[in-house]
Parts: C-alpha cells; structure tokens; sequence
C-alpha cells in the first residue's frame, strides 16, 4: 500500500530534478539569434573585408556556445584586426577552452593585442597546459621578454624550453624541426649549436630558404658579415625570382645601415609578390625613414585598398597623413576605422 506512493514521489523527484536541469542549462547556454547562428559565413567576410559593423558581428560569432572549433580558430585569425577590451576578453576566455587547436590560436590572438610584458600575465599559467603543443606555443609567445616582463614565469619558460629543445633534438631528420631549433638555440645565444641545427636542415633541403635567411643571421651575430652577405647573394643568384629572398636582403642591408640599397630588395620583393601586405608595409617603413613621405604614404594605401580590415597599416597610415598635414585624410580614415570597430583603442586615444 505504500510502495505506490513511495513510487509516485521518487517519480516527482525525478521530474523535478529534470525540470532544474533544464533551467539551469537554459541560463548557462541562451539560445542563439537565428540571424546569428546562421550568419557564421557572412560575418567572417565582414571582418576579412574591414566592412561597417566587422567587430560586432566577429565577437557575437565568439559569443556562441554551438560553434564549432575549427570555426572559432578562423575567428582568431580575424581579432587582431579589431583590438578592444572585449576583444582581449574574447581571447583571454578562449586560452581556457577545452580544444588545445583553439587555445593555441587564442595564444596569436594574444600575441597581436597585448604588447610586451602584459601579456606574460596572460599567456604565463599555459606554461602549464595538460597539452604539449600548447605548452610549446605558450613558450614561443613569450620568447624575447625580459626576466622582469616574465617575473614569476622566467623559471617555468625556461624549463619548458628545455621540453621544447629536448622533443625537437629528437628529430633530425626533420627539417622545421631543425629550423624551429637553431631558432631557439638563436634565442640563448647559443650560436654555434644554432648553426649546427641549420646545417642539419639545409643537408636534408638544400633550397630551403627560411633556413638559408636564418643562417646569414647566425653569421651576421658570429661576426662573419662577409659569409653572410657571400651566402645571401649565392641564394639570390639561384632564387632571383624569389620575393621572400629579396626582401631578406633588402631587410639584411637595412640592418647595415645601407636603406637607399634596402628600398631595391623590398621594392623587388613588393613587384614580385604585390598581395604580401608585410613586405609592402616593410618598404613604406623603409621609405619614410629615407624621407619619401608621399612615396610611403601610397604603398599603405594600396595595403588599405586590397586588404580593408589591415589595421596595422591603416593606422600607420593614418599617423603619415598627420605628419603631412593632410587632415581630411586623416578624418576619412577615423571615420571607416569607427564605422568597423567604434572601440579601437586608436580612437579612444584621439589618434
């Protein structure tokens, strides 16, 4: 007689717990807008193409809980576009998700928002990551700060580096894996192991130019210019079409304090690859600190005009027209900067 209603509670009880599942599932994970759910496509073109309202549309893409992984990592490589402090919330939130691909690309995005020492502070508990790759990609962040930017994460960089080291010697006869160490071996000034690493790399790929680029480093910091800049010109006899070649040498001669000679290799590098927006943005640099203002105001125009969303250039830009006094350039450009992301630093410090 009393098993019924002994069944007919636990049933309630069950039904009740159900029903609080439900609400509390439903206030942890709203639902998301139809518009938004379905506008994944559209708001990535936005943000690619620097069109009105890009921020907005990229950090409610963020703001789902449904969206898959490989999708959030293609928003990442959008954000730096659209610096903010909700933008450095977005990421700072992702170094904390569940998926280490999504991590790692929150670490870049970290990498581009938050200059120098700051961003020990976020970047730094990774160093403890449960997953290697992101420990690896943590430590590479954080290469070329100072111990006093690093503070309580000197110790835990260096032993992972060490981790890092360790894994990578095991891999001789890996090419990236040899590069990726000369240029840690690089980092603790250990030149003559870094040479060794890149020796290794070139036997097993002798056109490799990323580690032909890095070699006339090592010997630039041994002191042997002459082999560097002999090396250097062998490679740009066999590779003269190579844009990444020319602007080696034209960075390489700049280095040397030679920047009229550096404008011909970033202008070659420029012709030969007219998309590269790092090499065009190299060879404004260059041209303003040779005094040709107008000339550099132009190659960032052109970055501007092919790539809409390149931040970096417009504002550069932005401060050139400034400096030539071309004042209603200067309001166009603010006012398409606000139209994409009215929350840009730039902007809230009257740039």
């Amino acid at each position: 007689m009393f098993k019924p209603r002994r069944h007919l509670l636990i049933c309630l009880s069950l039904v009740v717990a159900a029903g609080v599942a439900w609400l509390l599932l439903r206030d942890t994970a709203p639902d998301v807008a139809p518009a938004v759910k379905h506008g994944f496509n559209k708001a990535l073109a936005q943000a690619r193409n620097g069109q009105p309202g890009a921020a907005r549309v990229l950090y409610q893409q963020f703001a789902r809980s449904d969206l898959p992984d490989s999708r959030r990592v293609r928003l990442h490589a959008e954000l730096p576009n659209y610096p903010s402090p909700q933008a450095l919330k977005l990421a700072d939130k992702d170094l904390h998700h569940p998926s280490p691909k999504v991590r790692q690309a929150a670490i870049q995005s970290v990498v581009a928002l938050v200059p120098g020492g700051p961003r020990s502070l976020l970047l730094g508990p990774l160093l403890d990551d449960p997953e290697q790759s992101v420990r690896f990609a943590a430590a590479s962040a954080l290469l070329g700060l100072s111990p006093d930017d690093l503070g309580l994460y000197f110790g835990p960089l260096q032993q992972v580096l060490e981790q890092y080291q360790a894994v990578l010697k095991a891999r001789p006869d890996d090419v990236d894996s040899q590069y990726l160490l000369a240029r840690l071996y690089l980092h603790n000034a250990d030149l003559k192991a870094a040479q060794q690493a890149l020796e290794r790399a070139l036997r097993l790929e002798p056109d490799n130019l990323r580690a032909v680029v890095l070699q006339v480093e090592v010997l630039d910091k041994q002191g042997q210019g002459d082999a560097a800049r002999q090396l250097l010109a062998r490679q740009l006899q066999a590779h003269s079409d190579s844009a990444y070649l020319q602007h080696a040498l034209g960075m390489w001669l700049l280095q040397h304090g030679q920047g009229e000679y550096a404008l011909l290799g970033l202008s070659r590098a420029v012709e030969l690859e007219p998309d590269n927006p790092h090499y065009r943005y190299d060879l404004a640099t260059t041209l303003h600190d040779e005094g040709e203002l107008q000339a550099a105001q132009k190659q960032l125009q052109e970055i501007v005009q092919r790539q809409p969303a390149n931040r970096k250039a417009r504002v550069l830009l932005i401060n050139y027209w400034k400096e030539s006094g071309q004042l209603q350039n200067v309001q166009v450009l603010l006012a398409l900067l606000e139209q994409q992301n009215p929350d840009d630093p730039a902007l809230q410090q009257g740039l």
